[in-house]
């Protein structure tokens, strides 16, 4: 349901207990400033984001590196060649 911004003030309660039926939009003018949602919804959100989080191999990376290292690995890597003429 749309609320307005004077309205949410005066009817908080009850927009709290319609979030159980549908996310209660607040508005100033025609713009959205807040959603007023059930917490259980709420939380479905936040793992949904948790899961659907980008991540940075940075640190995967920082961590083979010290691996490497404590074991005292290092990778050999092969010299390059020019393979794509093969390839075509």
């Amino acid at each position: 349901m749309k609320w307005t911004l004077e309205e949410a003030k005066k009817q908080l309660p009850s927009i709290i207990d319609a979030t159980s039926l549908e996310p209660q939009l607040i508005y100033t003018q025609e713009e959205l400033v807040a959603a007023i949602v059930d917490p259980k919804l709420f939380k479905e959100f936040l793992n949904w984001r948790q899961k659907t989080a980008k991540t940075s191999l940075a640190p995967v990376f920082k961590e083979l590196q010290q691996l490497c290292t404590e074991e005292n690995y290092s990778l050999e890597i092969p010299p390059r060649s020019d393979t794509f003429g093969e390839l075509c």
